[in-house]
C-alpha cells in the first residue's frame, strides 16, 4: 500500500511541475504576443558570405539548417525584430572594408526582398511596430566595426542613407580614432588613446543623423568617454555583465550605472565565453546576467543580444533563435514581473531608439560635420591624399616603388 502512495505522490509532483511549466510558457508567449522581441545582434548575413559568397539565390532560408537562424526558427522563437550585422573582418581595414560592408548591407536588403512575407525592412522605431502589427520580422541593419567607414564621416552618412541604424565603434581591432576591448587585456598596450578628437566627431555626427552608438567591443575608456559626451542614449548590442564573467568584452558595474543615467541599454550576449568565461554554459547562466544587470542598474536598461551565427558556442537550452521563449520562462520563474519582461523584450530598445530619433530631430538645423580626420592619423601605403593640403607620398605605387627598384637590382645580380 505504501508503495502505491509513493508512486501516486511522485505522479502528482511531476504533474504539478509540468503544469507550472506550461503556465509559465503560456504567460511568456502571451507577453511576446503583446510586445515585440527585439534582438540587438545576429550574424546571419556573414554566414551568407562565408557559406555562399552572398549568392542568396542559391539559399533557401526556410530550409537552411547549418545556422542558428532560419525563418522557421525565427517564427518559433517569436523574434519580432532583428538588427542584422553588416560585419566584415578586421583584416579588411585599410583595404576593401567599405566595399565589403556595402555588399553586406546589400545582402540584408535582398533578404527582405526575397522573403517579403517574413521580413520587413525597418529603419525607425515606428517601422518596428508596423512590422510587428503585420506579423513580420522587422529587419534592421547594424554595421559592426568602425573600420567599415574608413575614418570618413561622409561614408558614415551614406551608410545611414542606405538604412544602417547603428555603428559598433570598433570590432576587435583599433580604428585610427577608437580603441577596442583588447587594449584592456594587455599590461602594456601599444596605445591608449581611447577616443580621439575625430572619434568624438564620429559620436556627435551619429547623434546628429540619428544613428545608434554601439559600444560592444570597445575599450572601457571608450565606453566612459562616449557615455560622457553623447547627446543621445547608447547601446551595447551584444555584451554581458563583467561581474558575472570577467571577460573584457563585458560591461563593468560602474559602466552599467552610467548606462542607466544615459537611459541606454545593454543587450545580453549568449556566447558561452562571455556568459561563464569558459566553453560551457546553460540558459540559467544567461539569466544570471539579466538578474545582475537588473540588480546593479535596473530592468529598464536590459535587452536581448544573442549574437547568434557569430559565435562558435551557445548555451545548452539556447541552441538557436527558436529558444527565446525558454529564456523568458526562466526569467518569469525567477520572479520577473510582466512589465520587466516587456521592457527587456523590446520596450527598452524602442525607448532608446525613439530618444535617438528625438535628438536627431532637435539637431536638424545643425550642419553636417565635414572636417576630415587629420591625414597623419590615417596614412597608410594604399591611401591617397586628394584634398589634403599637407600632401604625402602615401599612395601604393609611390610606397612600393623603392621595393620595385630593390627587386629589379636583385634580379640583375642573380
Amino acid at each position: 500500500m505504501m508503495e502505491w502512495v509513493k508512486i501516486l505522490c511522485l505522479v502528482l509532483l511531476v504533474f504539478s511541475f509540468s503544469s507550472e511549466a506550461d503556465e509559465l510558457m503560456d504567460r511568456a508567449l502571451k507577453l511576446m504576443d503583446e510586445t515585440p522581441l527585439i534582438d540587438g545582434h545576429n550574424d546571419l548575413p556573414w554566414q551568407m558570405r562565408d557559406l555562399f559568397n552572398n549568392q542568396l539565390n542559391d539559399v533557401d532560408l526556410h530550409r537552411l539548417n547549418s545556422t542558428h537562424t532560419n525563418i522557421e526558427k525565427i517564427q518559433h522563437g517569436r523574434l519580432s525584430a532583428q538588427f542584422w550585422a553588416a560585419f566584415v573582418p578586421c583584416d579588411t581595414q585599410y583595404k576593401d572594408a567599405v566595399r565589403q560592408t556595402l555588399e553586406q548591407i546589400d545582402v540584408i536588403h535582398r533578404m527582405c526582398d526575397k522573403y517579403p512575407d517574413d521580413f520587413k525592412f525597418a529603419a525607425s522605431s515606428q517601422d518596428i511596430m508596423d512590422a510587428f502589427e503585420q506579423n513580420k520580422t522587422a529587419s534592421l541593419i547594424g554595421v559592426e566595426g568602425g573600420h567599415s567607414i574608413d575614418s570618413s564621416l561622409g561614408t558614415l552618412r551614406t551608410m545611414y542613407q542606405l538604412g544602417v541604424r547603428y555603428l559598433t565603434l570598433t570590432h576587435s581591432c583599433n580604428t585610427p580614432w577608437a580603441d577596442n576591448w583588447l587594449m584592456d587585456t594587455e599590461s602594456n598596450p601599444v596605445r591608449n588613446i581611447g577616443l580621439s578628437e575625430f572619434g568624438k566627431q564620429v559620436v556627435w555626427e551619429m547623434n546628429r543623423i540619428g544613428m545608434l552608438i554601439d559600444l560592444s567591443h570597445v575599450s572601457e575608456k571608450v565606453m566612459n568617454q562616449v557615455l560622457d559626451i553623447s547627446k543621445a542614449p547608447i547601446i551595447f548590442s551584444h555584451s554581458s555583465a563583467y561581474s558575472i564573467c570577467k571577460h573584457k568584452r563585458n560591461v563593468p558595474d560602474d559602466v552599467l550605472v552610467k548606462v542607466k543615467t544615459n537611459r541606454g541599454i545593454v543587450m545580453v550576449n549568449f556566447f558561452n565565453d562571455y556568459v561563464t568565461c569558459n566553453e560551457h554554459a546553460t540558459l540559467s547562466d544567461v539569466a544570471d546576467h539579466f538578474d545582475h544587470i537588473k540588480k546593479v542598474a535596473d530592468a529598464s536598461i536590459i535587452g536581448f543580444g544573442g549574437d547568434y551565427d557569430g559565435v562558435p558556442r551557445v548555451p545548452v537550452g539556447l541552441e538557436d533563435v527558436s529558444k527565446y521563449p525558454d529564456l523568458v520562462v526562466e526569467l518569469l520563474r525567477r520572479g520577473w514581473s510582466d512589465n520587466e519582461i516587456k521592457d527587456a523584450l523590446g520596450r527598452n530598445l524602442l525607448r532608446v531608439f525613439r530618444d535617438v530619433e528625438n535628438v536627431r530631430d532637435s539637431l536638424r538645423n545643425t550642419k553636417p560635420d565635414d572636417k576630415p580626420i587629420p591625414l597623419k592619423e590615417v596614412q597608410n601605403p594604399c591611401r591617397t591624399d586628394y584634398g589634403y593640403s599637407d600632401k604625402s607620398s602615401s599612395t601604393c605605387a609611390q610606397s612600393f616603388y623603392p621595393l620595385v627598384l630593390v627587386l629589379a637590382l636583385l634580379n640583375k645580380l642573380l
